[in-house]
């Protein structure tokens, strides 16, 4: 099969490149294989940061950090993110600096 063939019925594979890698790949595997949906770009972007140390092209993760001890975690949308924090802030009794993808900080405290 050719790369400009559909697969497996899907007609129109979201690509995702990363200038980094000087790379391109269609997401045909995390639809097919890991049938991850609407959850695909997410997917791949955990995977390629994991595997390499950076996010593709366009991806720009929501950062979370304490600011006493040195936890910290990385998520691709708010919810998690925000999550992350206010659970560390309430078992921790820690301040936790929370930066959109747009890099406005917010600190979320303990109760």
């Amino acid at each position: 099969m050719s790369d400009d063939e559909p697969t497996n019925g899907i007609d129109d594979v979201p690509t995702v490149t990363c200038s980094r890698c000087g790379r391109e790949w269609d997401l045909a595997y995390e639809l097919e294989e890991l049938r991850a949906g609407n959850r695909a770009v997410e997917q791949f972007a955990l995977d390629h940061e994991r595997h390499t140390g950076h996010y593709p092209d366009d991806v720009t993760p929501w950062l979370v950090a304490c600011k006493r001890c040195p936890d910290g975690e990385q998520f691709l949308s708010e919810r998690p993110a925000r999550r992350w924090a206010t659970a560390h802030a309430r078992h921790t009794r820690h301040d936790v600096l929370l930066q959109d993808p747009d890099e406005n900080q917010t600190v979320v405290s303990p109760e």
